[in-house]
């Protein structure tokens, strides 16, 4: 059995009947004239409009398209709870290869289905979009962020990402060793594009042994030229988990990093990184603390990214963005304090705030 898109039934099935469903809203876009195949999930709006950003991918079915756009929306419902913003969360997805796909006819059609939405999903970049993308769904959309700033933005928001991540490792650090310091820890990271090479810079700056891989020969090759003799690349991520005497751990590619084949042969005593849906199925987070290893839920230590691009809409100030993003720092460990006092792994933890938040909201609103 299939739906009109030729997706399987079973999208239909978690969106109303899992509990990975429960979204609010799921739009399918199409126009043909640009070759525009797009889909707009809307989780919550409970907190505010939804907030999240555009992945342009060349995804094998459209079914796997769907299913990314409802976890990834349904990710950003709780990192925005998580990072104190006044935003639900939403996420699109652009179905195509954006190195062969994406043209300005197609992002001013994309634009302008975002814009049809009267202000409930509000856009940014993701992968396979950035700041100049941005800038042109702009032309048709006011409800966009991540645009350069030139055009009113704050331009490239992975830079707070990264910042963000280094806070949480920082707070893993705290909490397991009793000292934030990095110097010394040998940190492998899965991914040093966009946000993985601003991450290393952070790292360097304070002494820490760096081990890197990525798919790009091109984006090692940058960091190894940039950081000769300093930093370490290995082949692939397989061989990066088994490097000896990993202390840390950063996911900074797609997700599911974190699978039933990963997490029994992981070195590392923690997992900080910044790629979202790092946990593969329910369950990992189980299996990891079970193998005694710290992990930073992603979406909290990845918000500094959504912490600026939600400031862009209120007249961009980095300083009050990268105060925010510093919180982080905190709101790490107080889910870690959470979690022990409540038994159970960080994930669950961060889940368990998130949701007190946007119930709290819910209520509020019905009260009124």
């Amino acid at each position: 059995m299939t739906d009109v898109i030729g997706a399987p039934a079973d999208v239909l099935q978690t969106l109303f009947h899992s509990d990975q469903g429960g979204h609010e809203q799921v739009v399918l876009c199409q126009d043909r004239a640009t070759g525009l195949k797009a889909v707009i999930a809307i989780h919550s709006t409970a907190l505010g409009p939804a907030l999240g950003g555009t992945r342009f991918y060349p995804y094998a079915t459209e079914a796997e398209a769907v299913a990314d756009a409802l976890n990834l929306a349904r990710g950003m419902s709780y990192k925005n709870a998580m990072a104190g913003l006044d935003h639900g969360g939403g996420k699109a997805v652009i179905i195509g290869d954006p190195e062969r796909d994406k043209t300005e006819e197609l992002l001013l059609a994309y634009g302008r289905m975002v814009a049809s939405l009267g202000g409930r999903y509000v856009t940014a970049c993701d992968v396979g979009t950035y700041v100049a993308d941005m800038d042109v769904v702009a032309r048709e959309c006011r409800w966009t962020t991540g645009r350069s700033p030139e055009n009113g933005g704050a331009g490239d928001s992975s830079v707070l990402t990264a910042f963000g991540v280094y806070q949480g490792m920082r707070a893993s650090a705290q909490h397991l060793w009793g000292d934030p310091s990095l110097r010394g820890r040998k940190v492998g990271i899965a991914g040093v594009g966009k946000v993985g090479h601003h991450l290393v810079k952070h790292l360097m700056d304070e002494g820490a042994e760096v081990v890197i891989t990525d798919v790009r020969a091109d984006a090692v090759q940058r960091i190894v030229d940039q950081y000769p003799a300093r930093v370490t690349a290995v082949t692939d991520t397989e061989e990066l988990i088994r490097v000896e005497g990993l202390d840390i751990y950063a996911p900074c590619a797609l997700g599911g990093a974190l699978n039933d084949d990963s997490v029994p042969v992981l070195t590392a005593k923690v997992v900080c990184g910044a790629a979202n849906n790092q946990l593969a199925h329910p369950g990992v987070e189980k299996d990891i603390a079970d193998r005694g290893i710290l992990y930073a839920p992603d979406y909290v230590v990845n918000a500094g990214g959504v912490i600026q691009v939600a400031d862009e809409l209120h007249g961009f100030d980095f300083d009050r963005c990268k105060a925010k993003a510093a919180k982080i720092f905190d709101t790490t460990l107080a889910i870690f304090a959470r979690a022990k006092e409540d038994g159970i792994p960080p994930a669950a933890a961060a889940d368990r705030i998130a949701e007190q938040r946007m119930a709290e909201a819910r209520g509020s609103r019905a009260a009124h």
